[in-house]
């Protein structure tokens, strides 16, 4: 067997960096890959990028991803995984959308946590930005945190970028309101606490002041 895929002979460890005991990325079944892989994704992704990250031929992602939609509607899941807009992404069945919002309405009254607060923190004082600006302030990916934003109606997507094409995001009037302020003019003075854009990569967030939207008094 090669290195490649094979241990290191003598060693334990897997090669290429690939810890003992575990499979490279070449040799994990496709299917319960691909499902991994699609839980995780925040917009549709192509037969090409799953091809590329799986190391499968497309030929073998296309056939397994049909093969996964028609096993899911058959099965009667409360998701569909469709092709739309050129990529593959899980979707909720238009039959249980009422379960969803009332799950997600439900969820404004549970405070955000510390790392919820920071990621709103950076989109209200670097609005508009994109996910991955987010993330390089804090240091960590924010996408897990900034589907919650979303969910919860904080943040909202506005436009995209133009060298890049990322999607854009900004607050909320439900945010303003949660804050207690009439506009984006009246937020406190966080300046001392972020990088400058142009050092936004290098950085991390650290030292932001508290604010909670939760913390206000609902009327």
């Amino acid at each position: 067997m090669t290195g490649v895929t094979g241990a290191v002979e003598g060693t334990g460890e897997a090669a290429e960096g690939t810890p003992a005991g575990l499979l490279s990325v070449a040799e994990l079944e496709l299917r319960p890959a691909l499902e991994a892989v699609l839980m995780v994704v925040d917009e549709p992704v192509t037969e090409e990028t799953l091809s590329k990250v799986l190391e499968r031929p497309r030929r073998e992602i296309a056939t397994a991803l049909h093969d996964l939609a028609e096993e899911y509607a058959a099965q009667g899941r409360g998701f569909d995984l469709r092709l739309i807009a050129g990529g593959w992404r899980f979707y909720t069945r238009p039959a249980y959308a009422a379960a969803v919002e009332k799950f997600v309405l439900d969820g404004q009254q549970a405070r955000l946590t510390q790392a919820a607060l920071e990621t709103l923190a950076v989109v209200a004082y670097r609005q508009p930005v994109s996910r991955s600006r987010v993330s390089a302030v804090r240091g960590v990916n924010c996408d897990g945190v900034m589907r919650t934003l979303l969910q919860r109606g904080l943040v909202e997507e506005c436009g995209t970028e133009a060298e890049t094409g990322a999607i854009l995001y900004r607050t909320t009037n439900y945010f303003l309101e949660r804050m207690g302020l009439r506009g984006l003019d009246e937020l406190p003075e966080l300046a001392p606490f972020l990088p400058e854009a142009a050092a936004v990569e290098a950085d991390s967030l650290e030292g932001v002041p508290s604010f909670d939207p939760d913390s206000t008094t609902d009327t």
